[in-house]
């Protein structure tokens, strides 16, 4: 019953922020800006998505195999695929890692060491975001001239840096009851593990230049769809406002960053003297390229042996009564 309700709440939500976001939006003036070379910027945007994976799935690998839960390439990728499409169809931004875990788990890892391997993934991709957000802060001052919005940008970032280097100053602590605690275990164990990748010779540089990496790359996307639409923005504008919009996307509050996209968007683009309703365009095709991903990724899930053997399960337990 709690599930369904916070289903239901997160259904609300995103349907109330893509309310108010879509009442200045022109959908009509939209479509008709899509034309055939927009296509091609599209389907640039949802390769690049595709790349995206695979940089996530590289930097997972180096994270899942100090967790002990090591994967092959080809597994991870499938894994990662399948995921996007659960983002896209459970309520929440990050649906699909609760898939990721279960798929894991099932593939021999157990519960734990695949816990930990997308808890600590998603950690230092936090991180990494912080950081990226950060380091543009100088330009994204130039950039928002209203004291509000640069207000609103800092405590942001203060508050992800925090939590991330809190994260991090867990696993060096040496106080014993951090491990014995019920309420501080696992997540200590998890610090651990982090610790360990990023500042190890062997892991360290190839995970936070992954991480990075990731980031960037999802800068490339919003660019290709401002491309697609000719919107009046720039790639500098672009990577200083779009890095915010994905961290509070990140909120397990809505269907896939539904609606809370669109919103901050529309709220970053006005804040940075542009066009608001422009800022949801992007955002809402955004969303649709990754929507598109989603849905190989659950072609992916239709064919895996994962979903076979699932659908199996009941037959072979009423075979064994």
């Amino acid at each position: 019953m709690r599930r369904i309700l916070l289903s239901t709440i997160k259904i609300l939500i995103s349907v109330a922020l893509l309310y108010f976001s879509l009442r200045k939006v022109d959908l009509y003036d939209l479509a008709a800006r899509i034309r055939i070379e927009s296509l091609g910027w599209l389907g640039i945007a949802i390769a690049v998505t595709f790349l995206q994976i695979f940089l996530g799935v590289l930097r997972w690998r180096e994270i899942s195999a100090e967790c002990g839960a090591p994967l092959v390439t080809r597994q991870a990728m499938r894994f990662n695929m399948i995921g996007t499409f659960f983002n896209q169809t459970l309520p929440s931004s990050i649906g699909g890692d609760a898939v990721r875990l279960w798929l894991v788990a099932r593939n021999g890892a157990g519960w734990r060491a695949a816990t930990y391997s997308i808890f600590v993934d998603r950690a230092i991709g936090l991180i990494a975001l912080a950081i990226v957000i950060g380091a543009t802060l100088p330009w994204s001052y130039q950039l928002i001239s209203d004291p509000h919005g640069r207000s609103a940008l800092l405590l942001l970032d203060v508050a992800a840096l925090a939590a991330g280097l809190g994260f991090l100053v867990l696993g060096v602590l040496p106080w014993p009851w951090l491990k014995r605690w019920w309420a501080t275990h696992h997540v200590h164990a998890c610090s651990v593990i982090a610790n360990r990748v990023l500042f190890s010779r062997d892991h360290g540089p190839k995970v936070a230049v992954l991480s990075v990496a990731i980031h960037v790359v999802t800068v490339v996307i919003g660019w290709c769809v401002v491309r697609s639409i000719a919107a009046p923005v720039t790639f500098g504008q672009v990577f200083q406002l779009l890095p915010p919009v994905m961290l509070i996307t990140m909120m397990p509050i809505s269907i896939a960053g539904w609606g809370v996209r669109e919103a901050t968007m529309g709220l970053a683009f006005g804040y940075a003297g542009l066009i608001a309703s422009e800022g949801v365009n992007v955002s809402l095709l955004f969303g649709a390229v990754t929507f598109v991903v989603g849905i190989f990724g659950g072609l992916v899930w239709i064919l895996s042996p994962e979903k076979a053997a699932r659908g199996a399960e009941p037959i072979e337990v009423h075979a064994s009564e």
